[in-house]
């Protein structure tokens, strides 16, 4: 018991000793960089030029390998998609097993097994990896290119795209690229339906006796290996493998804007808009610029505590985050800085943007920021090593980047010697402020008219990255909302006609994520309705109003109809509402016209009696509905929702639109769903009970 006493009383004494020695009004000084030791790899070169790398690591008995061609950017032209379409078919089979053989014979081993079009890469325990390793060859030199996996996959792309095609966030990612590279750049050209349609299996055969080849290649094992045991498994799978020798393209330097662009692309169900600043750059590893841009972009905008952040989200509330990205290599790579921000806020976030990488430029960074942005380089990077895959990474980066031996090992003393004269330098070299890309994807109506009044000059482009004059929005004369809507009227059958409508019920389908999905839709007058969508049989969604109350229930959860869902319900007055406009509170504004699709269309905003807006969209020609939009906030989330009217066909006296295209978007992405009509009956004998 006293010797417990006298350590405790030792422990005290330490302590005030301590509290008394240490000033805790500074900050403590930065200790060195860590020491870095990396064990260079064992190099062989196969006589089919192939070199394999070998990092040995024996704390756990487990093995990888990957195997990488250094085939640089590839043009693909009018047959965009067809490396990624041929890489996928490496994972469908080979020559001696189906799909379902090979992922068996690969999950009895417990491995991980796949290929691409740049390579693949196998792991496993030590005892399975010699056959795990095996399989990998056998996918890269022995596929099958089955007929009806290329359509899969063929039909699977295009699927993606159309599920894409009213996302901001993948239209930016498109358009960035295209309108920074030039669409017929390898940077800068992209997929479309088009491309993807004219895609043959030839073609994609082709593609991999071009491209999967030993030429430039590089194979890489981790692990629980010696590098004799590698080299004798890489000379039985690959050592007899010929193919065609590859060599880098040559690619025309590209030029950044002469004067600071403005590039718009109207998504007009986007929530939020994707704002992109860029300008391409030239940065290989090996010049002494690149570690100071790692640390300027760092500061910039690399994380939660960089000056884009703080300016965007903390200071001013347009984003949840505002980032930047500086990218280096053999080839043109881009700066950019981007956030998806609010539509109404679009031209202040730009002014922002500009305004930080203009400070950057300018101004020196305090050491403070400077020395933070070190310590985080310093943290995160002698983590990594802990990854052997990642140091293996290092030596064929080395190799390919024509790197010094010791570029990793000294890499954080470099860091660690960036002053801020190096970051002022290489900012004002790399980060353009009076010659850079603006590129803004997002409902161009809430944000075009601030950036013109603050002084930019834009341009209109399409989703695809082509110019887009600016016309007139209709050669017509402009229409008074009360005859627009007197036109749409007369144009689906008159007032009449549409008087006549008690009842409705409509039943088509719906396809989602590969699932056809049962759509009815019933209504009743004066307002009851209800729609409900099933699989096989079951429900998975309904919502349903019987004029007073109504609920919605999703896969077995119920919930009440409240606030504006409710209202919305108690406005609505089912097909040709629009009847009730003059009489029920209605107010119709004209907001101009636009564009839906190819048709010239009417822009009216309509407000209902409970105060809810929304924007519709009448043919100038034709009178009908083509488009309506609307805007509701849910758990602080605003939700964007569009549906388009097409393929109308008469039913009895009334002309109806039998496909009804419906686009939903949030912060977090877009989905769209078509829903097609196959049969409308009216005035089918409904019941009050219908609706409960």
């Amino acid at each position: 018991m006293k010797k417990l006493f006298i350590i405790a009383a030792v422990s005290l004494l330490a302590q005030g000793i301590s509290a008394q020695t240490i000033d805790r009004s500074q900050k403590p000084k930065p200790g060195p960089a860590p020491v870095i030791t990396v064990a260079d790899p064992v190099i062989y070169k196969l006589s089919n030029g192939i070199t394999v790398l070998v990092v040995e690591n024996h704390k756990l008995p487990k093995i990888s390998a990957s195997y990488s061609i250094d085939a640089g950017p590839i043009t693909e032209g009018s047959k965009a998609g067809v490396i990624g379409l041929m890489g996928s078919m490496l994972n469908e089979g080979t020559t001696t097993k189906t799909k379902a053989q090979f992922d068996e014979a690969v999950d009895q081993l417990g491995a991980n097994v796949g290929a691409g079009a740049y390579g693949g890469s196998a792991s496993a325990l030590t005892r399975y990896f010699p056959q795990a390793f095996a399989l990998l060859a056998e996918s890269i030199r022995k596929p099958a290119f089955p007929a009806e996996s290329f359509e899969k996959l063929k039909s699977q792309a295009i699927t993606g795209l159309k599920a894409s095609e009213k996302s901001a966030k993948a239209i930016s990612e498109r358009v960035v690229n295209a309108l920074a590279y030039g669409k017929n750049h390898p940077n800068g050209e992209f997929e479309t339906e088009s491309s993807l349609n004219g895609i043959t299996l030839d073609d994609v055969k082709t593609a991999y006796k071009k491209y999967i080849t030993p030429s430039r290649g590089y194979l890489t094992f981790v692990g629980d290996i010696k590098p004799e045991a590698a080299k004798a498994l890489a000379e039985k799978a690959f050592g007899d493998w010929r193919g065609t020798a590859l060599t880098l393209p040559v690619l025309a330097k590209v030029a950044n804007p002469a004067k600071t662009e403005v590039d718009i692309i109207n998504v007009s169900n986007a929530v939020q808009s994707e704002i992109t600043v860029v300008n391409l750059i030239d940065l290989p590893m090996s010049n002494p610029d690149y570690f100071p841009v790692l640390l300027a972009n760092q500061i910039l905008g690399g994380g939660s505590e960089s000056r884009l952040f703080n300016n965007l989200r903390e200071k001013h509330g347009f984003t949840y985050g505002a980032y930047s990205s500086t990218g280096s290599g053999r080839f043109q790579s881009k700066f950019l800085a981007n956030a998806a921000v609010r539509n109404e806020k679009v031209d202040s976030a730009v002014v922002e943007f500009l305004r930080e990488i203009n400070t950057i430029r300018t101004t020196k960074v305090s050491a403070d920021e400077l020395q933070n942005a070190k310590n985080l380089f310093n943290g995160s990077f002698a983590l990594g090593l802990e990854n052997p895959a990642r140091t293996a990474g290092f030596a064929s980066n080395i190799l390919i980047n024509g790197l010094p031996k010791d570029f990793y090992r000294t890499y954080l003393q470099k860091v660690n010697a960036v002053t801020t004269d190096d970051i002022l330098r290489v900012t004002k070299k790399y980060y353009n402020h009076d010659n850079t890309r603006i590129v803004i994807v997002g409902k161009s109506d809430a944000f075009t008219a601030g950036l013109t009044k603050a002084g930019f000059k834009t341009q209109i482009y399409d989703n695809y990255a082509s110019p887009v004059k600016a016309t007139e929005a209709t050669t017509g004369p402009i229409a008074a909302p009360a005859d627009v809507i007197k036109n749409y009227i007369k144009a689906i059958g008159g007032e009449e006609a549409i008087k006549k409508l008690t009842s409705l019920q409509q039943t088509g389908e719906m396809e989602m994520q590969g699932q056809k999905l049962a759509v009815t839709i019933k209504n009743m007058a004066p307002n009851l309705s209800s729609m409900e969508i099933s699989m096989a049989g079951q429900t998975a969604m309904k919502q349903v109003y019987n004029g007073k109350t109504g609920y919605s229930m999703q896969m077995g959860q119920k919930a009440e109809l409240t606030g504006d869902d409710l209202n919305e319900k108690k406005d609505d007055k089912g097909y040709g509402a629009q009847l009730y406009y003059a009489t029920d509170g209605t107010k119709i504004e004209s907001a101009g016209s636009a564009k839906v699709g190819t048709a010239d269309a009417f822009k009216l905003t309509v407000t209902s009696p409970s105060g809810k807006k929304k924007t519709e969209y009448y043919d100038t020609k034709s009178g009908l509905l083509l488009k309506d939009e609307s805007v509701t906030t849910k758990g602080g989330v605003e939700i964007s929702q569009t549906t388009e009217y097409s393929n109308y066909k008469k039913v009895g006296d009334v002309l109806f639109p039998f496909t009804l295209t419906q686009s939903i978007s949030t912060p977090q992405g877009a989905q769209e769903f078509a829903i097609a009509i196959k049969e409308i009956k009216v005035n089918p004998p409904l019941k009050a009970e219908d609706f409960n």
